[in-house]
């Protein structure tokens, strides 16, 4: 409550008379625009005001009512319920966790289009990339205390029994792509188990069985807020989390909250790689900076990727000029010399890679304004 008091105070030092009598006169709906109105126009002077605890408490009915109405125009096909338990968050992410928000809207701008791609290819709603905020903040080498890594924080069981593969070379659990595949897909076994996203959300947090036991303890009712008290602690904060992320994520500017700005590059393409390459070779060849390499390329544990022609492993780059094609061709193809009348095949596209089933490593797919999995 006093977070809400504190955020409240950022209101301008205007009649409180005013506030209410105004109130009184118009519809509950334009009383609430009206009142956020104030809020956004005063809300940089700093200027506190002071009112008594009851008139306090006026304002932060009307409050409640913004936080509603933004919560209910951001739904679409996940529930975005608004309570206590989800503003007790939003207010803590507002109060303690700007810069960090502000870093991972910035990160969402390279990775966002590579989850919606996944999910909307699965028929999952867009919404569920939020989870990732929660279990990553977009950080592809995150690493739990249990040991589960990646954007979607995957435990090495899980991962396996969704395609995605682990060895001292690659770990697909820190692969956009594929690992945004992999969660797309297990949303979408949770979501046909429980038929409630909410659950379903829950289910990844805790476990599709200690799910079904908590719809059990509380009278066979499949919906989490009336499960929530069976469940780990940690999973009925979860849920709330998860919704006041998604407001964080779309409301960030009325809070002041800048995005950072990516240390990597936002264009891209994609090479296969049927053979065995070291990144570092082919930044030197290419003049990239093996920094922003390594970045694009998360999955690879020690930098090499070990592609064939049956398993072509993608390469993500920034865009390449044809200075360099003659270079990077002898780092991707080492016997072999560079044809003088090769004709470089350059497909643009928004869309995610497929396989090629033809012998190169330079064929390539670009993809703009977006991260590669």
């Amino acid at each position: 409550m006093m977070n809400r008091i504190k955020a409240i105070a950022l209101l301008a030092p205007l009649s409180f008379y005013y506030l209410t009598v105004n109130a009184q006169k118009a519809s509950p709906e334009d009383s609430v625009k009206e009142l956020e109105k104030v809020q956004m126009q005063e809300y940089f002077k700093k200027r506190p005001l002071v009112l008594p605890q009851a008139d306090l408490s006026f304002l932060a009915g009307y409050q409640n009512q913004i936080y509603k109405r933004r919560l209910d125009s951001l739904q679409k096909t996940v529930p975005l319920t608004y309570n206590q338990h989800v503003q007790n968050y939003i207010d803590l992410y507002i109060s303690k966790y700007k810069k960090q928000i502000g870093k991972v809207v910035g990160l969402s701008k390279y990775y966002f289009p590579i989850f919606e791609k996944a999910l909307k290819e699965m028929g999952i709603p867009d919404e569920i990339k939020f989870i990732t905020v929660l279990e990553s903040s977009l950080n592809p080498h995150a690493v739990s205390h249990a040991g589960a890594k990646g954007l979607w924080q995957f435990m090495s069981g899980t991962a396996k029994s969704y395609g995605l593969q682990m060895n001292q070379y690659v770990d697909e659990r820190k692969d956009p792509v594929q690992a945004s595949y992999a969660a797309a897909t297990y949303f979408k076994d949770t979501y046909k188990q429980f038929g409630d996203w909410l659950l379903a959300i829950a289910a990844y947090n805790c476990g599709t069985s200690i799910v079904l036991k908590a719809i059990q303890r509380s009278g066979g009712i499949a919906d989490f807020w009336r499960i929530r008290p069976y469940l780990p602690k940690q999973t009925q904060n979860y849920v709330p989390a998860y919704i006041a992320t998604n407001y964080m994520m779309n409301y960030y500017k009325k809070y002041g909250i800048t995005p950072s700005m990516v240390n990597f590059n936002m264009a891209t393409e994609i090479i296969w790689v049927n053979k065995v390459v070291s990144l570092a070779g082919f930044a030197k060849a290419a003049h990239i900076d093996i920094g922003t390499l390594s970045a694009l390329n998360p999955s690879y544990n020690k930098q090499i990727i070990h592609g064939s022609s049956a398993d072509p492993k993608p390469l993500v780059t920034p865009l390449l000029s044809k200075q360099v094609y003659s270079s990077i061709y002898d780092v991707l193809n080492p016997s072999e010399t560079y044809p003088q009348n090769h004709h470089h095949h350059v497909t643009k596209t928004r869309t995610q890679h497929t396989h090629s089933s033809s012998k190169h490593t330079l064929k390539r797919k670009t993809r703009h304004n977006h991260f590669h999995r």
